[in-house]
């Protein structure tokens, strides 16, 4: 078993690895086979390979929902990912080295973000026209997922993970408020305490959601009870329940600017309140940035900030004091 551990590496084909890849993500052996453009003997052939170069440790199981992989076959599974991204830098390199214009970028937005980030990435994409750039926009916990499995090159983001070794630097502000309907009969009040506050209906997005986790967090710190809450999964059908006066919400500024600049939504003034956190450009610190996603990186720290909203002058006001 010892010997065959040491010698894995030079048992070890990307054949056998992107097999397993295959089964345990399409499920089942027939459909591994079709992804894979072979038979499913050569897909069972591949796999009792690799099994052997481990000692024999089974890397995944049949179940009634389809092939599943072990704790063994996770971490060959999270060894292919990091070789798949080594291979694609590597070929994105090469391209770079022979003097292709262009390049390959994949970005992960948090969803808050999407209220300014494709004008960033837009007014980057009008100055290398030849970048293929692929964007992917989720909540927190998607963007965290697809930062682990190394399938972006940088994300946007409020609240950058501690679980795994990251780079990251601030692009600007991001500030958040308590906003409620226009109507509402906070909306006049000033320097609202955040208890009374607290006895509202709350509008909160998803599990997972950085700012499900902000509003949880500042209750929780003050010591405030749960209350009513509403789970709502999306910033933009939290701001319609919020017009609607089904109850009110803790959003980022940058989400709410254009309701608030026309009379559909109000910032109340609550103690304590914006909370101002900042906006990261983030990537993995195993991971090297090539050409386009250094130019991109660079980008978003000279240039993203003029591409945040600008807060409310109300919000300015409070910020200030």
């Amino acid at each position: 078993m010892k010997e065959n551990l040491v010698n894995f590496p030079r048992r070890t084909s990307l054949r056998q690895l992107r097999a397993l890849g295959a089964i345990t993500s399409a499920k089942s052996l027939s459909a591994a086979a079709q992804s894979l453009s072979v038979t499913p003997p050569a897909v069972t052939q591949q796999l009792h390979l690799l099994e052997d170069a481990l000692g024999g440790v089974p890397l995944y199981e049949r179940t009634a929902d389809g092939a599943r992989p072990t704790e063994a076959g996770r971490e060959v599974l999270a060894a292919l990912e990091r070789i798949e991204a080594a291979l694609s830098d590597c070929a994105t390199a090469i391209q770079a080295l022979r003097g292709m214009d262009g390049g390959r970028v994949a970005v992960g937005v948090i969803s808050t973000a999407k209220y300014f980030a494709p004008f960033a990435l837009a007014a980057f994409q009008r100055a290398h026209p030849n970048v293929d750039m692929r964007i992917m926009v989720g909540n927190r916990s998607e963007i965290i997922a697809g930062l682990e499995r190394f399938e972006f090159d940088i994300a946007i983001m409020g609240y950058p993970p501690d679980q795994f070794p990251i780079e990251k630097a601030v692009i600007g502000d991001h500030p958040h408020v308590i906003i409620a309907a226009a109507d509402h009969w906070m909306v006049p009040r000033r320097r609202i305490p955040l208890v009374e506050v607290a006895r509202e209906t709350f509008l909160l997005r998803e599990p997972g959601s950085g700012t499900r986790s902000l509003m949880l967090g500042l209750f929780g710190a003050a010591g405030l009870p749960e209350g009513r809450r509403m789970e709502i999964g999306s910033n933009e059908t939290i701001k319609q329940a919020v017009m609607a006066g089904m109850g009110i919400a803790l959003l980022s500024a940058h989400t709410i600017a254009a309701e608030v600049d026309d009379g559909r939504l109000a910032v109340l003034d609550v103690e304590g309140l914006p909370v101002v956190r900042q906006w990261f450009v983030v990537r993995r610190s195993e991971r090297r940035l090539l050409p386009a996603a250094q130019a991109l990186w660079n980008h978003l720290l000279w240039s993203g900030p003029e591409f945040l909203p600008k807060p409310h002058p109300a919000d300015r006001l409070r910020a200030a004091r």
